[in-house]
């Protein structure tokens, strides 16, 4: 629930300042609990702790959907250099994307797309969406974790998103390679750009 949600229950009568206050004191008193208060991008949310999946798993044992580590690499570039267009990421990973990846991020509603870049053909300019940190369990960009060279061979969403995502080795074998860079993310992807704040 968002702040401002939470401020018309009570009328207004308590202020946004009073109301972070309030919340952190009572996810401290949550502290140790198997269900956690956290703020999340949309808002607050009681969520169970990650230490009470082998518990819950035994009640609704549904497998997890797989990622590919061609969507988890494209996701990564997507959040830690939007906008971005499809061309961008192709000139990153150095393999054509294909539409099913990017279809398939835009499914899971973690990546939309948010306007159009002025260059020839106005290609479309992608972001992560409020739903992608709600899931990651983060109230910003500015939460994602700082990735190196060596961490970005991999996906950095691999450890945060153990319960969403299985990352697998698998490429499309219909994605054609393009003559120029390595099928990797490069060093300096954290450092490209400035994280989007997302309001409350």
């Amino acid at each position: 629930m968002a702040v401002r949600e939470m401020r018309a229950l009570f009328a207004d009568e308590i202020d946004a300042g009073e109301l972070q206050s309030l919340l952190e004191e009572l996810a401290v008193d949550w502290n140790d609990r198997g269900v956690e208060l956290v703020a999340v991008a949309t808002g607050w949310r009681f969520q169970s702790r990650p230490e009470m999946r082998e518990f819950l798993d035994r009640l609704n044992p549904e497998k997890p959907p797989k990622y590919s580590r061609a969507v988890m690499e494209t996701l990564a570039i997507i959040a830690y250099r939007q906008p971005v267009t499809r061309g961008d990421i192709e000139d990153i990973r150095g393999v054509a994307v294909a539409s099913q990846i990017i279809k398939q991020l835009e499914d899971r509603g973690w990546v939309e797309s948010i306007g159009y870049r002025e260059a020839p053909g106005r290609p479309a300019l992608l972001a992560t969406t409020r739903h992608f940190l709600d899931d990651l369990g983060l109230a910003s960009l500015d939460a994602l974790p700082l990735i190196d060279g060596q961490a970005a061979q991999l996906a950095p969403f691999e450890d945060l998103l153990p319960q969403q995502a299985l990352l697998i080795d698998d490429t499309p074998a219909d994605t054609p390679a393009l003559p120029t860079e390595p099928d990797s993310l490069p060093s300096d992807v954290a450092g490209a750009a400035s994280p989007m704040e997302c309001p409350e």
